[in-house]
């Protein structure tokens, strides 16, 4: 049995290891939009009625994201568990390090599952049936242009392979994407209002692909895969324009004000998007815990060791995480003291 894969977001698990009440942490381990899509009051109907497929959320999503050739999910994480299922067995390349579902789904089904770094995919296209890459991916930010992912796609469905691409931090930049392709033989995009949107709990996402393979998932979803509340929500916040725009002028320039601060830092090489920032460093456990005993949460790699940042949610976060970031690299001058190269505060930068 392989084991399942962790995630962020275990705050209660790091309040108890703590012992910092929960209500006091500032969460910056998953990188979902701190500053989520208001979600008004849901009428009681919608909670009394099954959910229904004509009720919009099929018309404001083809909308928002360009494309009709979608099966809605309660989350792009059901088609990651069983999009496997579906393909004979396969050799699949997987961009690497990433979302650690894609992986464990795959060798799950009893696939031949192969790690490949971003210098590595363009020679493993043509020796695989399956390419699977995350746009931009997570936890590093590696994004490939549109032009040349559609290249990887064609040379894959020429010989009958496909290409799966999950778009789930995409939204922030639309013009990276690839879904206005989707429909075409050899091609499977999945996206996710948990990002952007900051509605994660809500679960719900979409799967765009040709249509036998939309009504072959549909089969193992079995009815009413998303709950109705959550469509009613999902269906308002992709047909909110004004929102969208204002958002992504606003995660644009805090996703540059958190690179800023961890590049400042020398804790190591930082990438990421404008959700995260990840900082590749030997460090990272020692990092992540002395955030913790601040009561701020990040999220800890280990193969590489890294650590990753989300965005905080207002101004007086933006503070707490400044003066935590001074504090622990005054820790860490007090530890490295005798030594050359120790590592100034950030905000005390000439």
């Amino acid at each position: 049995m392989i084991a399942r894969p962790l995630h962020g977001g275990r705050l209660q698990e790091a309040a108890r290891r703590y012992a910092i009440d929960p209500a006091a942490w500032m969460d910056l381990s998953t990188g979902i939009n701190p500053q989520p899509w208001p979600v008004p009051p849901v009428p009681q109907s919608v909670w009394q009625r099954l959910p229904e497929d004509d009720d919009g959320l099929e018309a404001a999503a083809s909308a928002f994201y360009g494309s009709e050739a979608l099966l809605p999910l309660a989350g792009s994480q059901a088609a990651i568990q069983l999009l496997p299922a579906l393909f004979p067995q396969s050799r699949v390349a997987i961009l690497s390090p990433t979302y650690n579902e894609h992986p464990h789904g795959w060798m799950q089904a009893g696939h031949t599952v192969r790690a490949v770094a971003p210098a590595e995919v363009e020679s493993a296209v043509d020796t695989v049936d399956v390419l699977l890459l995350v746009q931009p991916n997570n936890p590093c930010g590696t994004l490939f242009p549109p032009a040349q992912v559609m290249d990887w796609q064609a040379r894959l469905a020429a010989r009958g392979g496909t290409l799966i691409v999950d778009e789930a931090f995409i939204d922030a930049t639309p013009e990276a994407s690839i879904v206005r392709h989707a429909g075409r033989p050899g091609l499977v995009v999945l996206r996710s209002l948990g990002k952007f949107f900051g509605l994660a709990g809500a679960r719900v996402g979409f799967m765009f692909a040709e249509q036998s393979l939309r009504d072959a998932l549909a089969m193992k979803l079995g009815p009413w895969p998303v709950a109705g509340p959550s469509r009613w929500v999902a269906q308002r916040a992709l047909a909110d324009r004004d929102w969208q725009a204002a958002q992504r002028a606003r995660l644009a320039a805090e996703g540059a004000r958190l690179e800023a601060l961890l590049r400042a830092t020398g804790w190591g090489e930082v990438s990421g998007c404008v959700l995260f920032q990840r900082v590749l460093t030997k460090d990272a456990a020692a990092l992540h815990d002395a955030f913790c005993r601040r009561g701020i949460l990040l999220r800890l790699f280990d193969a590489p060791a890294a650590l990753r940042f989300g965005l905080p949610a207002d101004e007086g976060e933006w503070r707490r995480l400044e003066q935590a970031m001074d504090e622990v690299a005054a820790e860490g001058r007090g530890a490295a003291h005798g030594r050359a190269g120790a590592v100034p505060s950030p905000r005390l930068q000439p």
